[in-house]
């Protein structure tokens, strides 16, 4: 016979009514003793599983809710039978706990098979379908933004979107920086992703990135710039699980070296760019390996590393798919090296190559490159110090295809070489730039001037000090077909020099850019406004402080197709806005009067006039346009961006 429990604590059977005055308390005495028999009339059962502490004659709800209590590999089960993306997205916001243990599982873990009754019809709709995971979404994270919570919420979130094919992540928070943990979640929920950049992230190390070479075959774009603790176990486990891999761009990570290199050229067939840049374990054996094996290259740039004379004759030598070099900083690469790479005869197919900083470039060096080079078509020079007038003659003439040459801090280079180099190019030159050249100086207006260079097309010379009004003249009739002028920080030119360059121009300006140059006045810009009005389509005054209304008459009156004007810091006033608005035939997009302190809130309709056509309007530091009157303008140009 069951025992019956006298809770008054009599030798009397207790009648009428519960025994336990709380019903709830009485759940929680039946869940905890089972085992004893109780009498009392029928009431309902609270429906709670939770853990009880007892306390003399107290039972004790731990405050802890239920779910929880759970170990993480029931959870993990629950979890992966989760049916679409939404709900796994709604569980991942209850906490970040579940948000963590969400973010751990891995795409090819989710149960995809969905159990329903038989009595019951199975409706889909098309909200709640996960779409196909093909990379088409985008993420970037920078600075303090960066955790891998956000990291977690990415990889959960984007899995049922499309999938996530970019990841950036720029710096990391200094308090809760980017680890391994998350870029792992990454790894495990977006087996999709494509390109993956890594920025200033200090925390993230081998066990990260060896995830995502784990979870995401497909990897195509990888970039790591001062990544420290990222070594050559990383950059191996990318390239033996990441056979599509077609670019690789490494700075500043002081732990990769020849052994992740080696890696990658063996393994990854389908490379076509990579860029090294200021590693001090790459030496000779990483670069000759990858450039040796990686047959399908052909962009390649190397800056700021180790490397010597035997990596330039392996480039010379194996870069026969090589289109696009760049050299920067190889101070330990001599002529020798530059010279063998010119003559090895094995880039035939380069068409680009910039070199900057390095003393192996020198006239012998550049004259074996333009022979061996067959089709380079861009040549850019820079800091390259012992580079005179004669290489670059000489080099004008071996390279027979040459569209493009550019020459940067290059001070041996006099005019006398350039005027050389522009007479023995041959008939392909296009566009020559000269930037900050302070060995070329104004020569003597008796120098015999060779055969014109009928096929160039633009010219660029910006601050260079000693390029005045003789060397622009020479130019302008050496040069008859230019379109394309960019004389900036020419504080040297007047009116005088630039005068001849306009007349010898048979095909007509479209763009001009004479910005910083001090000494040019109305008379020059109405005689630009008048030879070549109906052509030009860009005009750059900024800084041309002698510049005034009158230039503005001219400009309207004659230039048919100019839709881009700056104006900034030249002398104009309300007058000249007022006569730019009234110029029927102008169609301006871009307007400039940046630091037009005598334009005034007088303007305005005159502004609002010009704004029918224009898409861009700068107005900073006009100190006489209030506030007020900018807040008129941005209600009336709602189509036009206004800086203000």
């Amino acid at each position: 016979m069951p025992t019956l429990v006298n809770y008054s604590g009599d030798d009397e059977l207790y009648s009428g009514g519960s025994f336990y005055p709380n019903p709830v308390d009485l759940g929680r005495l039946f869940s905890i003793v089972s085992h004893v028999d109780l009498y009392c009339p029928p009431s309902k059962r609270a429906r709670i599983s939770a853990p009880f502490i007892f306390g003399g004659n107290e039972v004790e709800q731990d405050k802890k809710p239920s779910i929880d209590v759970l170990p993480d590999e029931c959870l993990f089960e629950i979890f992966r039978r989760l049916d679409g993306g939404k709900e796994r997205s709604s569980c991942a916001c209850v906490s970040k706990h579940w948000l963590m243990l969400l973010s751990s599982i891995r795409k090819a873990e989710i149960n995809h098979e969905v159990l329903v009754s038989n009595d019951v019809d199975m409706i889909t709709g098309d909200e709640d379908q996960d779409i196909e995971s093909d990379g088409c979404l985008t993420r970037c994270l920078e600075g303090k933004k960066a955790t891998d919570i956000r990291l977690a919420a990415i990889a959960v979130g984007t899995s049922s979107r499309g999938g996530l094919g970019k990841l950036s992540i720029r710096g990391s928070n200094s308090l809760r920086g980017v680890t391994n943990v998350g870029l792992s979640a990454i790894a495990h929920g977006c087996p999709s992703l494509k390109a993956l950049s890594l920025w200033n992230v200090p925390y993230i190390g081998d066990a990260g990135l060896s995830e995502i070479a784990k979870g995401c075959h497909s990897l195509e774009k990888l970039d790591l710039c001062q990544c420290p603790s990222i070594s050559n176990k990383a950059l191996i486990a990318i390239a033996e699980n990441c056979p599509n891999l077609t670019s690789l761009n490494i700075e500043s990570c002081s732990k990769i070296g020849n052994e992740g290199l080696e890696a990658i050229g063996r393994f990854c067939p389908k490379l076509h760019c990579v860029s090294i840049k200021d590693c001090p374990l790459v030496r000779d054996h990483g670069v000759s390996s990858l450039l040796s094996t990686a047959s399908m290259l052909s962009k390649v740039k190397l800056q700021v590393l180790n490397i010597t004379d035997f990596s330039l004759a392996v480039i010379g030598h194996y870069g026969k798919a090589i289109t696009n070099l760049v050299l920067s900083g190889l101070q330990n690469v001599s002529e020798k090296g530059f010279w063998v790479m010119g003559n090895a005869q094995g880039l035939h197919k380069l068409t680009s190559l910039t070199v900057t900083s390095c003393r192996g470039i020198t006239d012998v060096s550049l004259e074996a490159i333009g022979k061996g080079c067959i089709n380079l078509k861009q040549m850019c020079l820079r800091k390259c110090c012992f580079v005179s007038n004669n290489g670059m003659v000489a080099f004008a003439k071996a390279a027979g295809s040459l569209e493009s040459l550019q020459l940067e801090e290059c001070n041996r280079v006099t005019l006398s070489g350039i005027i050389g180099a522009l007479s023995n190019c041959g008939s392909k030159l296009k566009s020559l730039t000269l930037v900050k050249c302070m060995g070329i100086r104004d020569m003597a207006l008796g120098f015999a001037i060779p055969s014109p260079c009928t096929s160039l097309r633009s010219l660029s010379v910006r601050y260079c000090p000693g390029f005045g009004t003789s060397s622009l003249a020479m130019v302008g009739k050496l040069c008859p077909q230019i379109q394309h002028v960019d004389l900036s920080g020419l504080c040297g030119i007047t009116d005088a020099g630039l005068l001849p360059l306009l007349e010898s121009c048979e095909a007509g300006l479209v763009k001009v850019n004479l910005s910083d140059c001090l000494n040019l006045t109305d008379e020059v810009i109405s005689a630009l406004a008048r030879l070549h009005g109906g052509t030009l389509e860009l005009l750059n005054l900024e800084g041309c402080r002698k510049i005034t209304d009158a230039s503005l008459v001219a400009i309207a009156d004659n230039c048919l197709l100019l839709n881009d004007l700056d104006l900034s810091k030249c002398a104009i006033t309300d007058s000249g806005v007022a006569v730019l608005s009234c110029a029927e035939q102008l169609n301006l997009q871009v307007l400039s009067l940046s630091g037009c302190s005598k334009v005034s809130n007088k303007s305005m309709p005159f502004l609002e006039k010009l704004g029918k056509t224009l898409v861009g309007l700068n107005l900073q530091h006009c100190n006489s346009i209030s506030s007020s009157t900018v807040e008129l303008l941005l209600d009336c140009l709602w189509r036009c961006d206004i800086l203000s």
